[in-house]
């Protein structure tokens, strides 16, 4: 899997959540008990994961939805396709 979008925007998480479950795209979320190391302050984001054939098409969605601005150089594939 690599990684969608990072946030520690729950509402966003569960929105973006939704819209994959209606595209039919698996998806995952990682971090998301980490508030128990964090002290529950919301300063970790979480990772929301997709398997790497469902990337194009959950990136596609996202801008569909106006959410583009969300996905962040930080979940971008690196050069050459490593980054799996």
């Amino acid at each position: 899997m690599v990684p969608l979008l990072r946030t520690n925007d729950m509402v966003l998480i569960s929105f973006v959540e939704a819209l994959l479950a209606d595209a039919g795209i698996a998806h995952f979320v990682l971090d998301g008990n980490m508030s128990v190391v964090e002290g529950s302050l919301g300063i970790l984001a979480r990772r929301l994961m997709v398997e790497e054939e469902d990337l194009e098409s959950a990136r596609r969605i996202l801008r569909e939805a106006g959410l583009g601005h969300e996905l962040g150089a930080d979940t971008a594939p690196a050069a050459g396709g490593a980054g799996k």
